[in-house]
């Protein structure tokens, strides 16, 4: 948890537009000990907490990692409660591509980044995958537990924001379709580069983003934290391992009731830690 709350104390400081100093001064301690709060190396007296927590303008409960089962953080909270599948039971055609790719002839880790309603973490658990997903939606949580024990597979699911949530244990295969568009742009390169850190070598990232494009008007949903890449930009986090394909196509989508279309880069990529002979 002393992570957890130092990067999560730096992250809201820094939104609110404070420096440590300003933030020592507001609770009315020395900025030395705001500095050791961020590295991890002492945490907050309890009894400072409600102020903290005041001053940044975000729970306790979401300061320490906890994100609340009664906040409906996603739109698609209530949509996932529906009896049916939203997104249908298919899965994504990257599924396809990834299982061709890195086949699971030896035991691989997968995690999937936002799985939603959980088809393709399914899909992945039962071709042999070692499969772990989160999502932020309780319902969505829940569609995923039903959908793995309907097919009689495991998946190891949990609830996470993609904002607050790092990896500190290995992955062979890092997935993630339709989610990544919730990263602001400041927290980009942090989060990659742990996705990056904890990838085994050989290990795959296979990803897509939503990005803006002048002639494809606004999606019908209003997201206020939903934010678009540039094309290119999820490519140029990957500069330095193998890219195994890359393409970018844009598409029709009626997911809302409303006509309207999207314009998306796929990445599949290979982490590469040793010079060939």
């Amino acid at each position: 948890m002393k992570e957890y709350l130092a990067r999560n104390i730096s992250r809201y400081r820094k939104e609110r537009g404070l420096t440590q100093e300003e933030l020592a001064l507001k609770l009315g301690i020395s900025f030395q000990a705001v500095s050791k709060w961020e590295n991890a190396q002492t945490m907050p007296e309890i009894l400072l907490l409600p102020e903290l927590s005041k001053t940044l303008m975000v729970s306790i409960d979401k300061l320490i990692g906890y994100v609340s089962k009664d906040e409906p953080i996603s739109i698609y909270e209530e949509v996932y409660k529906i009896e049916g599948y939203y997104w249908g039971n298919e899965p994504n055609a990257a599924c396809y591509q990834l299982l061709q790719l890195m086949p699971p002839k030896q035991h691989l880790k997968l995690l999937d980044i936002g799985c939603g309603e959980g088809k393709d973490a399914v899909f992945f658990a039962r071709n042999g995958y070692d499969v772990t997903a989160f999502d932020i939606s309780d319902a969505g949580i829940e569609k995923t537990k039903r959908l793995a024990d309907k097919i009689d597979v495991h998946v190891n699911v949990f609830k996470a924001d993609i904002l607050d949530f790092r990896l500190d244990s290995n992955f062979d295969i890092i997935y993630s379709s339709g989610v990544l568009n919730y990263i602001k742009p400041e927290y980009r390169n942090e989060l990659f580069n742990n996705y990056k850190q904890f990838t085994n070598s050989n290990g795959l990232h296979c990803l897509n983003v939503f990005v803006n494009k002048p002639f494809i008007g606004p999606p019908p949903e209003k997201e206020s934290n939903s934010y678009k890449w540039q094309s290119g930009e999820l490519l140029a986090h990957y500069h330095d391992w193998l890219i195994k394909d890359t393409s970018e196509i844009v598409f029709d989508c009626n997911s809302s009731g409303i006509p309207h279309k999207h314009a998306m880069t796929t990445v599949t990529a290979q982490k590469i830690t040793s010079l060939a002979k």
